[in-house]
């Protein structure tokens, strides 16, 4: 098992891609905080891994709290030790107008989708530095790449993400401590399937001719999260369908 004896925190993944990601995280054999506001949903996917034979721990987390992560943190502590392994997932993806978007709407995307996952990152690096091994896997979007209609508060914040990924993984490159990202493209998830979007039709679209599945993102996430990613940082694995096919 490529994750044995690793502690990950995967932050909202009370559903779709988080959940799948903390689910594949558990069969390769690490323990996994699950992360989510969700708390039907949070308890939902600890049962799925127990079920299926891994190890995981709730918590009621808030990303955009830093009280709230400190919370979450000694849980896991407390439970497990110091995770090595985060994944950013946690977002809010509102369609909305640019006219439209009020300054309290974009300020709650900005807190949850970047300045969440900036919080998380101060909370768990410092253990990873001293442990000279760390991996930080940071899901922004494919709409950084190409753009999403009447999402400009979203994809500002998710564009913030992957800039604060190559930072970091150019300041601490050195250390052991990776920081990579994935932009999932159109993925089956609950959160899709309640937005504003003629799925199938969109799907047509793209060159595969359909949408992704959560599998497939933890997939990539798995090998960020591996040792066989050791030499691997400040990268974007495209997992998108062919909807993107350039170096960014």
């Amino acid at each position: 098992m490529q994750l044995e004896g690793k502690i990950a925190v995967v932050t909202g993944a009370g559903s779709g891609i988080g959940r799948s990601i903390a689910q594949r995280y558990a069969k390769e054999g690490a323990k996994v905080g699950v992360w989510d506001l969700n708390a039907d949903g949070v308890a939902e996917t600890v049962e799925m891994i127990k079920a299926d034979g891994g190890e995981a721990l709730g918590s009621i987390v808030d990303v955009s709290s830093r009280d709230a992560i400190a919370k979450g943190a000694a849980e896991i502590r407390e439970a497990y030790g110091e995770p090595h392994i985060l994944v950013n997932n946690a977002g809010i993806a509102p369609f909305v107008p640019f006219f439209e978007i009020t300054e309290e709407q974009w300020d709650k995307v900005q807190d949850v989708n970047t300045k969440g996952q900036f919080f998380c990152i101060r909370e768990f690096l410092p253990a990873m530095l001293e442990a000279g091994w760390g991996r930080v896997v940071n899901i922004t979007s494919s709409s950084i790449q190409g753009g999403s209609f009447a999402q400009v508060h979203y994809v500002a914040s998710k564009g913030g993400v992957m800039g604060m990924t190559k930072a970091l993984a150019l300041e601490y490159a050195a250390s052991g401590v990776t920081f990579n990202m994935v932009p999932p493209g159109v993925v089956d998830t609950p959160a899709l399937r309640a937005a504003p979007i003629d799925i199938e039709a969109y799907a047509q679209t793209l060159p595969m001719k359909r949408i992704g599945r959560p599998e497939e993102i933890a997939g990539a996430c798995l090998f960020l999260a591996s040792d066989d990613s050791s030499y691997v940082t400040g990268q974007t694995i495209s997992t998108n369908g062919g909807r993107y096919m350039g170096s960014a």
